[in-house]
């Protein structure tokens, strides 16, 4: 296996009571050419004293920023604008990753330029586990791929861009639809468990859904009544909810 670097981005605000787990899980890696990069927003809980208390046993390529920031999607573009590695994946500070999760992501990485490299997804809610998923990336204009589990070579984000921070909730599916509709990029899936996935966030919010579909009407794959449609059904959800 190729000993290439791989960076991990993870962005935290407050995140006292969830990231030792995240930081656990990349401790742990049976991969070790890791950079990790922590973008913090300022937190004023406990969250960087533990990550100070993880610092020896954290990768030796460790950077830790801490400052105000616009949104998750504006500290994932600083990662990713830092990163020094070939590869660069994301775990938040309320997720994990499984210890061999980056050797399988070297292991099946099949070198090219502009690559993503995504597999499956445990996900939770309340405590308990869900499903386990993975979606094709052929049906992308239909259904994000998991991309909590999602490894993305620098150059496509150097040639293809990064997060829009427009959005909320869904510019890691507005980005992926860039990547998909260029033609250049190839998609490697894994049939593994890549990622633990916490459920409740903004993305599966009714927020989430109306800005998935708003993603989806400006790349062109959803019609305009549909949209509507959607929205309506949407806010009409929250009103009885």
């Amino acid at each position: 296996m190729s000993e290439i670097l791989v960076t991990v981005l993870t962005p935290c605000y407050n995140s006292g009571k969830t990231i030792e787990k995240t930081l656990e899980c990349i401790e742990n890696q049976t991969y070790k050419n890791i950079e990790y990069i922590i973008i913090d927003g300022g937190s004023t809980d406990n969250t960087l004293e533990l990550i100070e208390k993880h610092r020896n046993s954290l990768p030796k390529e460790l950077t830790v920023v801490s400052e105000k920031d616009n949104g998750i999607y504006d500290a994932m573009n600083k990662g990713i604008c830092l990163a020094k590695g070939q590869l660069i994946g994301i775990v938040n500070s309320d997720d994990s990753y499984e210890e061999d999760t980056i050797e399988q992501v070297v292991k099946h990485f099949c070198g090219d330029m502009y690559e993503v490299i995504y597999g499956m997804q445990r996900t939770y809610f309340d405590g308990k586990e869900k499903a386990v998923v993975i979606y094709h990336h052929d049906f992308l204009p239909q259904q994000m791929i998991t991309h909590p589990t999602c490894f993305v070579t620098k150059e496509t984000y150097e040639k293809f861009g990064v997060f829009d921070t427009q959005y909320h909730s869904a510019a890691d599916y507005d980005l992926m639809l860039r990547y998909f509709k260029s033609g250049e990029v190839t998609f490697t899936p894994i049939y593994r468990v890549l990622s633990n996935f916490s459920l409740g966030g903004i993305s599966s919010s009714q927020i989430g859904v109306r800005e998935n579909a708003l993603v989806r009407f400006r790349h062109g794959y959803l019609p305009t009544k549909k949209y509507w449609f959607i929205l309506v059904k949407s806010h009409v959800y929250e009103l009885l909810h």
